[in-house]
């Protein structure tokens, strides 16, 4: 990358490259007509793998389209609720090409996590796996249909052909424009309750076409990945990274390291999107050294902290180069990204410089203004890739995008004068486990229901594997037998999905405050870390009843 001598913590975003202005049933189309017969994604399991040239793939996405249209109309929301499927990329191209904005909903959730989104998005319909873990979707859909009165349709994923057959062949598929809405992905923001980041068809294109740029992705190269496809860095970051470079998308839908292995080897796959825990899992797993590896070229990480130890060990025994990512739904994908040419200490310390026509600044939270170079601020990003405000909520409302058009990402960071970007903090005080982010405030809203709990405060606390993991401190109601810590543990899971449940319990005499009165959730994180407070003895259970 250029050298660059910054004045003050602020980077111009220019005017190069230019911009596709294109929507995602435009890209599909045009790939389609140059590169017809190229594999453009595959679904590999152990006994199978399913593949799609771009003509097959463009053809599976039209008539998706043309089902969806029978039921639904351009600009109606429709709510997906499954694990990682070929059936729901499928959909994400038929939603495109039809106009339909998807409403992506984590397969983890359970019953009151989707009806506040279903509620909160306005879904007409839903498509749904029949279960998922432990979980009986099929049966928790037919209830919230019952609730929810616009919900109107929902269909089974397993019936994918039955549903194509709904289709009208002489249906007229719209005109969508680039920077209408394509998705809408819940993020808890600032708050507890999560809000509908409106994502839209330039952002998530762009700037997944720029991070495959700058991690040197090869045009027609192989991507693999298990990233969740509810998530922006999924459904956008992985499959349009290769999209957009005529490549091939190979979907893992459920990671498993040995698989992955396989896969690599079986696909010549060249690039590997995985969070640092999947990284580890992939080097420890005795099935490497019986696995070739050769084609593997550059992984892509992100999502919480990387190790020097584990980068070093990535690039020495998988011989092949890193690339951090730094990205938010709010911003349709990766905002800041390291290069593979960087050097080792920049891959471990810093998320990289800013993406290409992003115009980025380390801001003073209050006023706005630029501080100087290596100072730590908030991170407010401006651009093509801000989204289009949350649903049903006025852009600039809740204060995330200014009336100037800066997106504040509540991510405390630093910049030096070469624009490399050092975090140092949140603002918004989520939990980052192995890159999925928790929010406190809605565990601490369900353990505040419990009779035995007086306070309570979530925290992240650091973990080798994990990069974090949700700890729960409780000053206890005296007037309450006291709780086992495995029933605690039970009442959250029976509550919210399953990654969200503490696996850390600390039971506490007062709770450090401000004057004001507020819990210094810092003070806390310290006394844990320093073994200021014990943690009550806990072992997760290897299989959780069902809820």
């Amino acid at each position: 990358m250029q050298d660059i001598t910054l004045t003050s913590s602020y980077w111009a975003s220019g005017d190069q490259p230019p911009l596709w202005e294109l929507s995602l049933g435009e890209l599909l189309e045009t790939l389609a007509r140059e590169c017809p017969d190229r594999i453009g994604f595959a679904e590999s399991l152990p006994e199978k793998t399913r593949r799609w040239k771009y003509s097959e793939l463009l053809l599976c996405g039209q008539r998706a389209a043309r089902a969806l249209l029978a039921h639904f109309k351009p600009g109606d929301r429709v709510a997906v609720w499954a694990p990682n499927s070929a059936e729901w990329v499928l959909l994400q191209h038929g939603a495109a090409l039809a106009g339909i904005i998807l409403v992506t909903v984590n397969p983890a959730y359970l019953e009151a996590e989707v009806c506040h989104v279903l509620r909160a998005s306005g879904a007409v319909g839903i498509f749904h796996a029949a279960q998922y873990r432990n979980t009986d979707m099929a049966a928790i859909v037919r209830r919230l249909r019952a609730q929810i009165p616009s919900l109107g349709y929902s269909f089974d994923l397993a019936d994918w052909d039955g549903f194509l057959n709904l289709e009208n062949p002489d249906c007229e598929l719209p005109r969508v424009a680039p920077r209408d809405i394509v998705q809408i992905q819940f993020t808890s923001g600032t708050t507890g309750k999560p809000k509908g980041a409106q994502l839209h068809h330039l952002g998530i294109i762009n700037a997944s076409r720029f991070a495959a740029q700058r991690a040197r992705f090869p045009e027609g190269g192989v991507w693999a990945t298990a990233m969740p496809l509810f998530h922006v860095g999924g459904c956008a970051g992985s499959q349009l990274g290769a999209m957009t470079s005529r490549g091939t998308f190979v979907l893992q839908p459920t990671f498993d390291a040995a698989d992955m292995l396989r896969i690599i080897e079986q696909e010549q796959v060249q690039h590997l999107h995985a969070v640092p825990t999947m990284v580890i899992r992939i080097l420890e797993h005795p099935d490497r050294g019986r696995r070739n590896l050769a084609s593997l070229r550059t992984l892509m990480s992100g999502g919480s902290p990387l190790p020097e130890s584990l980068v070093r060990r990535a690039r020495e025994e998988l011989e092949c180069r890193f690339t951090i990512t730094f990205g938010q739904t709010e911003l349709n994908g990766v905002v800041c990204q390291t290069s593979p040419d960087d050097t080792v200490e920049r891959q471990t310390s810093t998320i990289g410089r800013p993406s290409p026509r992003m115009e980025v600044k380390i801001a003073d939270p209050a006023s706005g203004a630029v501080l100087p170079l290596d100072q730590p601020g908030e991170i407010w990003a401006r651009g093509y890739q801000v989204m289009h405000g949350y649903f049903n909520l006025p852009e600039g409302l809740d204060g995330s995008i200014t009336e100037d058009g800066w997106l504040k990402t509540g991510d405390v960071a630093s910049m030096d004068a070469s624009g490399y970007l050092r975090i140092r903090g949140r603002l918004k005080d989520c939990i980052i486990r192995g890159g999925e982010n928790i929010y406190p405030r809605e565990i601490e809203d369900v353990l505040a229901e419990h009779a035995a709990v007086k306070e309570v405060s979530v925290v992240g606390v650091p973990d080798s594997q994990w990069g974090e993991v949700v700890a729960a401190v409780i000053r206890l109601n005296p007037d309450v037998a006291r709780p086992d810590v495995q029933e605690l543990f039970f009442y959250c899971r029976s509550r919210l999905a399953g990654y969200k449940a503490p696996v850390q319990w600390f039971f506490i005499e007062q709770m450090p405050t401000t004057t004001s009165g507020k819990i210094q959730k810092f003070a806390l994180r310290e006394k844990i870390c320093s073994a200021g407070l014990r943690p009550e003895p806990f072992e997760k259970p290897s299989r959780i009843p069902e809820p």
